[in-house]
């Protein structure tokens, strides 16, 4: 009835945090963090190790950095499940990351897009050799040319890491799409794992996460309600509901849900909307989306989801 090996992720936080800079107060991630090992998530990603001579901390919540006391304040070892943080080529410093032994950090999950995996594979493999457990997630699958692909991970099976992470950015792939891209990172990945997260834009976030697991895709991602950038990402309850896996437990998911994450969304508005939908369908990055829902949420918006589209598209008029 259900595959053991199979692991959630749960980047609540992490991804959530693009939608209000990571500004979620440490009571509400503590109770967070406490409520999903309950639920038995196996990993939980507290956020980003950016780097602070780019990213201003005034600007941010705590969690755009994962300090190691700042995680301490809200996490504790735990024995069914890891802490997770995320890396971005280009924006991390080295020197921030300490020796395993020396933090509460499982693994780390370097985002890298595939133009940029020899930087990558540099920042994974000073992870790995600091003790950590590491993935790759080649972000916007979506736009990466098949040779480019191919390219990289040849280049990431020849290393130690331990999961790829196929990245559906702009939730634009449809199921026939994740199954040839998970049967190709499985089969150029012989060894390693391969994960999945997807974005709903238009709605099959969840749908396109279960094709990932039937053809052998052992790691999946998952957040609270969604909560993520724009349309947001395939909901932990749901995966829990699905895997039958007798470990997980979604009723403190729900207890979270109802009372936290239904007065954020009212706030910040995740999740599926029009001009979410029409990036993914054109495969455009969310930026254009999440931009045009400020100006309608401000009373600002001159333009109509026609306008929206024609401006995506390029053309002038509709016939």
């Amino acid at each position: 009835m259900y595959r053991p090996e199979i692991k959630v992720l749960d980047c609540t936080i992490r991804d959530g945090g693009l939608m209000n800079n990571w500004n979620f107060p440490k009571p509400m991630v503590r109770e967070l963090y406490d409520c999903l090992v309950k639920a038995g998530v196996d990993y939980v990603e507290l956020g980003y190790r950016a780097d602070k001579r780019q990213f201003s901390p005034k600007d941010f919540g705590p969690w755009r950095f994962c300090d190691e006391e700042d995680l301490r304040e809200v996490a504790y070892p735990s024995d069914t499940t890891k802490i997770s943080v995320m890396v971005d080529v280009g924006r991390t410093d080295y020197d921030s990351i300490l020796p395993r032994d020396q933090s509460i950090v499982s693994m780390f999950r370097v985002a890298t897009y595939a133009k940029e995996i020899d930087k990558a594979i540099h920042l994974g493999r000073h992870i790995k050799d600091l003790g950590y457990e590491v993935t790759v997630n080649i972000m916007a699958a979506s736009h990466v040319l098949e040779i480019e692909l191919d390219e990289a991970l040849d280049q990431l099976a020849a290393t130690d890491f331990d999961v790829v992470y196929l990245v559906d950015s702009f939730g634009y792939f449809y199921t026939e799409q994740i199954e040839y891209l998970a049967k190709k990172y499985l089969s150029r990945l012989k060894g390693k794992q391969v994960g999945i997260h997807c974005h709903n834009n238009q709605q099959l976030a969840f749908a396109n996460t279960i094709e990932a697991i039937i053809h052998g895709v052992n790691y999946v991602d998952g957040s609270i309600f969604g909560m993520g950038r724009a349309a947001g990402n395939c909901t932990t309850e749901l995966l829990l509901g699905f895997l039958k896996n007798p470990k997980f437990n979604i009723r403190p998911v729900l207890y979270l849900i109802e009372k936290y994450f239904l007065d954020l969304k009212a706030q910040l508005h995740w999740g599926y909307e029009i001009p979410y939908m029409i990036n993914g369908i054109l495969n455009k990055h969310p930026r254009s989306g999440l931009a045009y829902m400020k100006e309608r949420q401000n009373g600002s918006a001159t333009r109509s989801f026609v306008d929206f589209y024609n401006e995506l598209v390029e053309v002038a008029e509709i016939d």
